[in-house]
């Protein structure tokens, strides 16, 4: 049977799905039996996407092995790290389908440089935000605002830092060496 091939996207994306994954079948110090390959093919129909763990140290023979599945199973080799061997074969009947179809929706928001940011949840539902429309946004809750003369405290004069005293009452004095009175670096040791 021919072997499968898959774009490097499509590598990528199945690189991904199995990172959790744990191996299914391992290929011992017997190496690539008939039994192995049908175990392996068993869960090529189950998984579709499957880790295999091979004993050997040889890493050409573990390639020759990589080979041999893909060859014999038709099924595309998605990853070779170390011992492991992450292998691909797309069902037909499966209810889930690993790899997203050409003509499904991308999962990422797509903008251009000169466009604004839009938040997801704008972007979801189709809306584009503005410069315009933030202009408005904050107008609008400006003039939403009561008044200062509304507010149950009534009207106070703005804090300023120099004034020794407020409407609210007396300033309270800091001591000179507290650290709410130096800044950062300023500190200075006493004898």
């Amino acid at each position: 049977m021919p072997k499968l091939d898959i774009t490097s996207q499509e590598r990528s994306a199945l690189r991904a799905a199995a990172h959790p994954l744990r191996p299914v079948v391992l290929i011992g110090d017997r190496g690539l039996t008939e039994s192995v390959l049908k175990e392996i093919d068993l869960n090529l129909k189950a998984h579709q996407l499957i880790k295999v763990r091979v004993a050997g140290d040889d890493r050409t023979a573990r390639g020759a092995m990589l080979e041999e599945i893909c060859e014999s199973l038709s099924c595309a080799n998605v990853h070779h790290l170390g011992k492991t061997l992450i292998i691909y074969r797309p069902n037909p009947q499966a209810q889930t389908q690993l790899l997203p179809t050409s003509n499904e929706a991308p999962t990422r928001a797509v903008r251009k440089p000169s466009e604004p940011y839009t938040p997801k949840k704008l972007a979801a539902t189709g809306q584009t935000l503005t410069r315009r429309d933030q202009k408005a946004r904050k107008a609008q809750q400006r003039a939403d605002r009561p008044a200062p003369a509304d507010s149950p405290m009534g009207s106070r004069p703005a804090k300023s830092r120099g004034a020794a005293t407020t409407a609210a009452g007396p300033r309270i004095p800091r001591r000179s060496g507290s650290a709410l009175s130096l800044r950062a670096g300023l500190r200075r040791r006493r004898p």
